[in-house]
């Protein structure tokens, strides 16, 4: 059973998805005498109604809680999701992100009744919140695979100096660098993602106090999920500079890139080949899929939990 020693509500609205049309009988059908104008007019008023319901609201609440033994399938494909088909040992990451649980929530719906029309899983998570010390995990097979898949994109992208200035904070065993994992599905809107961070900081800032692992960091990684329109230049003088060009499938860690000492962009157009790496388009324009690397110094992560209070409050 899942722990449920830390509970929070977080409130939330989804669209309801659109119903099936009700089909009439074909004797009905077959019987039917109306004028072409009746036709239109009932046609019409259908499409109204169907219209009334695609844009009707529900009220969908979730609630965070720790992680648990329960939850590996879950935070495992949500890190399928960000890794796609990098060399990261994802079953290990899960496992290590388990048993550190004293820091870290995963978000699932509020109560899930066995009555309920919906087919939800009350185990199901729609997103999890954690952080990973790759200065404490050294050695172990994830870590060091995500410091090397950072650097090798690093070095096809970036200038020598940029190369040099990674390599040596992610090796600066005195000031410990924290992997930031926040992943949730693409429907679940970003206003969660506020009292996620905030319980984060506060455990981290407790886990430091009691000298618990995953304490205090001086720099935290974060690989975001991008994109931007196809066809534009991937040139290592412009990816440090690329703002006004990315779109963030997590809204929120646009905050994070303004605040960040260093970050660049790499393309997985080529492994997003599944449902977990997404097709974006928008305005049938074609998006080209990236992902984000960027190093946040600790002392600045006051003033983005500032950011996302002003913009994502409820």
């Amino acid at each position: 059973m899942a722990s449920r020693a830390k509970r929070r509500a977080v409130g939330s609205r989804a669209p309801r998805p659109p119903e099936d049309p009700v089909r009439r009988d074909e004797e009905e059908e077959e019987n039917e005498v109306e004028d072409e104008d009746e036709d239109d007019e009932d046609s019409e008023e259908e499409e109204d109604e169907d219209d009334e319901v695609v844009d009707e609201e529900v009220n969908v609440e979730f609630e965070a809680y720790s992680i648990s033994d329960n939850d590996h399938d879950g935070i495992k494909k949500l890190l399928q999701q960000l890794f796609l088909k990098a060399p990261v040992n994802t079953a290990e990451l899960t496992d290590l992100l388990i048993q550190q649980n004293h820091i870290g929530s995963v978000i699932k719906q509020t109560n899930v009744s066995e009555d309920s029309d919906d087919d939800v899983d009350e185990d199901e998570i729609f997103g999890f919140i954690s952080l990973l010390n790759l200065t404490e995990r050294k050695g172990t097979q994830c870590a060091e695979q995500i410091k090397e898949l950072v650097l090798s994109f690093c070095e096809k992208n970036c200038e020598k100096s940029v190369v040099e200035q990674l390599d040596k904070l992610l090796n600066d065993t005195t000031k410990p660098v924290g992997f930031l994992l926040s992943e949730r599905f693409i429907n679940v809107p970003p206003q969660i993602a506020l009292p996620m961070h905030q319980q984060l900081q506060k455990e981290l800032a407790e886990s430091h106090k009691t000298n618990k692992p995953c304490g205090k960091c001086s720099f935290y990684l974060l690989i975001s999920k991008t994109f931007m329109e196809a066809g534009k230049t991937n040139s290592k003088k412009r990816w440090s500079n690329q703002k006004d060009e990315l779109m963030f499938a997590n809204a929120e860690e646009e905050f994070f890139y303004e605040k960040a000492v260093l970050k660049f962009n790499y393309s997985v157009q080529e492994e997003s080949d599944t449902c977990l790496g997404g097709r974006w388009s928008f305005d049938d324009t074609p998006m080209k899929p990236l992902r984000t690397v960027m190093l946040i110094p600790d002392s600045k992560m006051s003033e983005i939990m500032d950011k996302l209070k002003d913009h994502l409050s409820i």
